[in-house]
């Protein structure tokens, strides 16, 4: 079990609803993939037309949490603007804030995403946001009052997967007690299955699952990996060595 906010979940696996070739794929990978969270955007699925009516029924016949986010914000007042928006439509006060400062990279804006982590703290919302492994950073957001971090692991989209493991290894030594999930850049189950091999709580992916030839599939050897890495976690792995030593004694051998 992994909680946030005080809300447990049966799957540390996290998935997002974009870019699936058809809404039965889409339910498809979530049923196989067992995932506790289904993340959505307020400014892709409108909630007043048709088209988001029906995608927001799609998404509350999947039986699992809903995690609404800011994505394509650019400002701090935008990405709070949305977030009461999303808070208004869906119900919850949860929210995934994501505040980009860079085109390219969509990397956050450390300024305007600890502005509105502020705000929306202040305003009652449990915000779960997107980072980057940055320690300063992490503290200043948790100072705001976010109880979760969301340190990515590679730039959206892209797959690399865990660009930098240093940083994230020291992110999470430095803070053990706080919730993570590594969000973003997953492109294959093994990099999930290192991420919670390195203690992280829970991963977020879209693209990884939704762009595989075969989605539902890809999203149940997502969930494999990532109970694997978490069983592997907590069974205190051993550490690596510089010098080879034999697994089977010698002492006790035959001399010929």
């Amino acid at each position: 079990m992994v909680a946030f906010y005080g809300t447990e979940l049966s799957s540390r696996l996290m998935l997002g609803t974009a870019q699936y070739p058809s809404p039965a794929v889409l339910a498809e990978a979530f049923r196989r993939s067992g995932a506790g969270i289904a993340t959505l955007s307020l400014r892709r699925e409108a909630g007043g037309d048709q088209a988001g009516a029906d995608f927001w029924a799609l998404v509350r016949d999947l039986g699992v949490r809903v995690l609404p986010n800011t994505a394509g914000c650019h400002s701090a007042r935008e990405a709070v603007t949305t977030a009461q928006m999303a808070r208004e439509l869906f119900g919850t006060p949860w929210i995934k804030l994501e505040v980009i400062g860079h085109a390219d990279t969509l990397q956050p804006d450390p300024f305007a995403l600890v502005e509105a982590a502020r705000i929306l703290t202040d305003d009652g919302f449990q915000v779960f946001p997107y980072t980057t492994e940055d320690v300063v950073l992490a503290d200043r957001l948790l100072a705001a009052g976010c109880e979760v971090l969301m340190p990515w692991g590679a730039p959206i989209g892209t797959g690399l997967g865990l660009t930098n493991i240093y940083g994230l290894r020291t992110l999470r030594a430095q803070f053990p007690d706080v919730p993570m999930v590594v969000d973003a850049g997953l492109g294959l189950p093994s990099q999930a299955a290192m991420a919670m091999e390195m203690g992280f709580d829970a991963v977020l992916l879209n693209t990884a699952v939704a762009r595989a030839g075969d989605p539902a599939a890809m999203a149940e050897g997502f969930a494999k990996a990532v109970a694997a890495g978490r069983l592997a976690h907590e069974a205190d792995p051993m550490e690596p060595r510089d010098m080879a030593a034999p697994s089977t004694p010698v002492i006790g051998r035959a001399f010929l």
